[in-house]
């Protein structure tokens, strides 16, 4: 399979993928600085630099498909539509959050949107993706399920079973490896033979493609072309989404095995700077319309930040609550 081309831009189209990409990036921001106040606890791993997979792929996927997601999945719980306001109380621990705050940052859930969470174990989340297409195949569903994992899964062995399964089986799965070059803090070439995910997907008889992820046309256009051929009856389908985390991998990460120049060469070609660029080199954006839609993302994180901190934790007597599944009456 080879990556299609961009989508044709318009002002409309534009502005909205730029709109998701600065909500995921203003709220990612306002985390970072949460979690120094310790206002967030725990582990907190950061989408910056990725934004364009989240805010791409869920334009191309439909409601009705079902939607797994790593540890660091915080753009793609708000770019599915979860609201920003129960994803920072579930990052809070309070009640409100969309996980009833005993999940965190690594495992937001709503079953309401098919979106059945991050996934705290790397490669966790490629079997539970293959169960939900197993299920969508004998349903007679026209749904598909879209698994997100990063370029370290592919050294697991749920990896490689996942997609012999998948392609045994003509699953109605799609998988998007999020390559951002670096498993934790181990670079992909010090780890892996062949760096090239795509041809390693295709070794079990799946369409693959590599794509360009710091561009969110070119995710869009390649999500919703593999998803076209899933829901057609092609059987499972692979993107390798090639893009860099501009953070460390999580907040206790000190970054000792990349160099700052890396990360500021990387930081240039971003995905905002990348369609801020093209929109306004087409015409179809003014530095006006980008500070208008800067100043709303920031004000949806504060009213987010504000509904967090006034809701209420769990009461003490619900300790014990969820350990078994409760009966049903």
């Amino acid at each position: 399979m080879n990556a299609p081309a961009a989508a044709l831009l318009t002002a409309g189209h534009g502005l909205e993928l730029l709109r998701e990409m600065l909500r995921i990036r203003a709220f990612e921001d306002r985390c970072y600085q949460l979690y120094g106040q310790m206002k967030i606890r725990g582990f907190l791993h950061l989408y910056n630099g990725e934004e364009a997979i989240a805010a791409g792929a869920m334009r191309a996927l439909r409601a009705e498909d079902a939607i797994v997601a790593t540890y660091r999945e915080h753009g793609h719980a708000l770019a599915r539509g979860i609201p920003m306001n129960a994803v920072m109380a579930e990052l809070f621990g309070k009640q409100t959050g969309c996980s009833g705050g005993r999940g965190g940052s690594m495992h937001l859930f709503d079953v309401s949107r098919k979106f059945y969470g991050g996934n705290a174990i790397v490669a966790g989340g490629l079997p539970i993706a293959v169960g939900l297409a197993l299920a969508q195949k004998l349903r007679g569903e026209m749904a598909l399920t879209a698994c997100f994992f990063g370029d370290g899964a592919v050294a697991e062995g749920e990896f490689h079973e996942s997609l012999n399964l998948a392609a045994l089986w003509k699953l109605p799965v799609l998988f998007l490896c999020e390559n951002n070059l670096y498993a934790m803090g181990t670079a992909l070439d010090r780890a892996q033979a062949e760096t090239d995910i795509s041809a390693r997907a295709a070794a079990y008889r799946i369409d693959a493609a590599a794509v360009d992820a710091m561009d969110v046309l070119a995710v869009e256009s390649a999500v919703a072309r593999a998803a076209q051929a899933v829901r057609g009856g092609g059987g499972a389908a692979f993107l390798e989404l090639r893009t860099y985390r501009f953070r460390a991998h999580s907040m206790f990460d000190p970054q000792l095995y990349r160099d700052r120049a890396e990360v500021e060469a990387w930081q240039k070609k971003g995905p905002i700077i990348t369609l801020t660029t093209r929109l306004k080199a087409q015409g179809l954006m003014s530095e006006e319309d980008y500070q208008r839609l800067e100043r709303e993302c920031n004000a949806e994180v504060d009213s987010a930040v504000q509904f967090a901190e006034r809701s209420p934790r769990e009461p003490l007597s619900d300790l014990e609550r969820y350990v078994y599944a409760e009966r049903r009456t």
